[in-house]
């Protein structure tokens, strides 16, 4: 990855990280989870998928899929930033007027599938990757879960179904931020060692830095990983990244701030160390 693309990619996950944290205000939203997986959203739809905001019906386009859906301000920020829907609706974020919502919803364009309760779209995916290989296209089809979604069981059985008809066109991506609401996976489920798991599973697995830009690259200019499997990418990434007062926090999941908050938050997140705010004073619900 050139410098010059890498600070365009960077600039763009600073403005999507804006995004989320105005979407605190009216109501609150994930917050955690959504500044965990954005530098993941910023590569995928700026220099992976064949995706095209003008051609959403394209029958060779690429598709990705929300499963984490409560990570939605991530999508609809990048979504944004990328032109297929006006940055103006996300300050509609809650708002019976328009659908942009806590998770995702198909009214917005971009947006694949509904999702939210968690475990589906893995299965959602494998189908949609499936019909693609029967009909001989070369889409590719990206699912990003979170690591406490892998708890649910019709996540497992769905990769069952996959590599029994070696879908190596479908990628499962794992947000591993190491937390599911307001405990720390490893606490309540514990998930390692997990890319073994997936490798019994029959998936070819690998595991990335999932804020780093050009290790991002790295890895996913390979696919498809294996000629007849699953491919698994675990994106090891940290809840609330950017935010170090809200950083690994495990009470920091979901939160809504008032003006001046979002406003020292801003401020926090470009740097200015003298704004950080006593996270002890965020509201939180």
């Amino acid at each position: 990855m050139t410098k010059n693309k890498l600070a365009e990619l960077m600039a763009r996950s600073l403005k999507v990280r804006e995004h989320i944290i105005r979407m605190t205000a009216g109501g609150g939203c994930f917050i955690g989870a959504s500044l965990s997986c954005v530098e993941l959203m910023v590569y995928l739809y700026s220099e992976l998928l064949n995706i095209d905001a003008d051609d959403l019906q394209n029958p060779a386009r690429d598709y990705l899929f929300l499963s984490k859906g409560h990570d939605v301000p991530a999508l609809y920020g990048t979504l944004a930033e990328l032109g297929f829907i006006e940055t103006a609706r996300l300050q509609q974020h809650l708002l019976a007027a328009d659908s942009v919502y806590w998770h995702p919803n198909r009214n917005i364009p971009g947006v694949e599938f509904h999702s939210g309760s968690l475990g589906h779209l893995p299965a959602v995916a494998a189908g949609v990757a499936l019909d693609c290989k029967l009909k001989d296209q070369p889409n590719q089809v990206m699912v990003i879960t979170g690591d406490g979604e892998l708890n649910e069981g019709s996540v497992w059985e769905s990769l069952l179904v996959a590599n029994a008809y070696q879908l190596n066109n479908l990628t499962i991506i794992v947000d591993r931020n190491q937390f599911q609401a307001n405990i720390r996976t490893e606490e309540l489920i514990p998930l390692e060692p997990l890319a073994d798991k997936f490798a019994a599973f029959g998936c070819a697995v690998r595991t990335v830095d999932g804020h780093d830009l050009s290790q991002l690259e790295a890895t996913f200019k390979t696919l498809p990983f294996s000629d007849n499997k699953v491919n698994v990418v675990i994106a090891n990434t940290v809840r609330g990244k950017g935010l170090p007062s809200i950083e690994a926090r495990a009470d920091r999941w979901f939160c809504a701030f008032n003006d001046n908050e979002i406003l020292q938050l801003l401020e926090e997140l470009h740097g200015n160390k003298e704004a950080i705010i006593e996270s002890e004073s965020l509201t939180v619900r």
